[in-house]
């Protein structure tokens, strides 16, 4: 069961309360899953408990005991618990990673793509900065995936003080724009008019028309890189730029380009790389994948089919907070989870290639498609050797 589908599972469960008299509310349209966070279990989180808390007027806690009886009788669910003020945690049946696996062999690229933004334009300021200009660029393509459209404009800092986030345009200007050609008022470049995010036209035939709001702006400024990252090579500097959080200052050193396990860079392009050889040498032995359940006692399965169902919701959270970093760390996570079940792929000896290996190989091509797509929306190559 995918994200999506145990999101729809939650919802017919509180559908099933509505409809048995139960609850007393509108069901929501989207019922957020998650993974665990601290102190919780199972597969999945969700907190629909407490979002219907207060038009249910009952305490959350009480909202969870009723929707949780629903959701154990619920197809591919195990177990569902209680904890804290009322997070319902989801344990998955049989069935979850054949049904994730299929998932991402059906969507490839478009895994975790959603449409949260969708239809939104999201303004975004950035300063004359090497970091902050990768920074932007790769927002691009991640508030793309849920549907936005981000719209870079660069300001002018004057180095004595410091812009807040948030407000107008009055000295930015389009991304690619040279300075030397801005319209100006006088001959002052500092007076350049700004420009015009989707200014709504005015209708004589309806002078009363009410505009939407303008787009919210957000000013990027992380912190500047020490150095020049350039001599690093396109996809080390990126890595460089990208994975450490905005606020940290970012370590310009040749210790990116080293193949070693203490580089997460070269873990995850190496992770990529194993699902290839993986490929080939299944290949070779006349096996192919076939989705299907990993058993639980398989070194790394369970962990890298909880690193995949999480891709979805890294890349929502790398959206909506305007935070590349966050996809990077979790493409660590997957890879990490691969590496350590790689080993269990392949026939060893004068073994036979069986069904349990087919579904192995499955969720393998499963993982080499996410970290594609991760390094991809990075601007990072992912090479089928390494």
């Amino acid at each position: 069961m995918t994200p999506v589908e145990l999101s729809r599972t939650v919802l017919r469960a509180v559908r099933r309360a509505v409809d048995e008299g139960e609850l007393s509310v509108v069901v929501p349209v989207r019922a957020v899953v998650t993974p665990p966070g601290p102190g919780g279990c199972g597969d999945y989180a969700t907190n629909i408990a407490l979002q219907l808390a207060r038009p249910a007027g009952r305490p959350a806690r009480q909202v969870a005991e009723i929707l949780r009886p629903h959701l154990t009788r619920s197809e591919g669910v195990a177990d569902v618990a209680i904890t804290g003020p009322g997070f319902l945690n989801i344990r998955l049946g049989g069935g979850a990673g054949a049904s994730l696996v299929r998932e991402i062999q059906r969507r490839r690229d478009a895994y975790g793509h959603g449409d949260i933004l969708a239809g939104q334009i999201v303004p975004l300021r950035i300063p004359y900065d090497i970091r902050a200009e990768v920074v932007a660029d790769t927002l691009v393509r991640i508030v793309a995936t849920q549907g936005g459209r981000a719209e870079v404009h660069h300001i002018h800092i004057h180095p004595s003080r410091a812009e807040p986030a948030g407000t107008d345009l009055s000295h930015a200007e389009p991304a690619g724009t040279d300075p030397s050609q801005a319209k100006t008022a006088g001959n002052d470049p500092s007076r350049a008019e700004p420009p015009r995010i989707n200014a709504p036209q005015a209708d004589p035939a309806r002078p009363h028309r009410l505009h939407r709001p303008r787009p919210q702006i957000t000013t990027l400024r992380p912190t500047p890189a020490p150095e020049d990252p350039t001599p690093l090579g396109p996809d080390a500097a990126r890595w460089a730029l990208l994975h450490p959080a905005s606020h940290d200052r970012p370590r310009i050193s040749a210790d990116h380009l080293l193949q070693r396990e203490s580089n997460p860079l070269f873990r995850v392009r190496y992770a990529h790389a194993r699902t290839r050889a993986l490929i080939r040498n299944a290949a070779a032995l006349g096996c192919t994948g076939d989705p299907g359940d990993v058993p639980e006692d398989v070194p790394g399965g369970g962990e890298l089919v909880g690193a995949l169902a999480g891709y979805p919701a890294a890349l929502t959270q790398a959206a909506l907070h305007r935070a590349p970093d966050r996809l990077a760390r979790h493409l660590v996570t997957t890879a990490d989870a691969l590496l350590a079940f790689q080993h269990t792929v392949l026939p060893l000896g004068d073994e036979k290639p069986s069904a349990a290996h087919r579904a192995r190989l499955a969720l393998a091509e499963a993982a080499g498609t996410v970290l594609a797509g991760g390094l991809s929306l990075l601007g990072i190559s992912a090479p089928d050797y390494l």
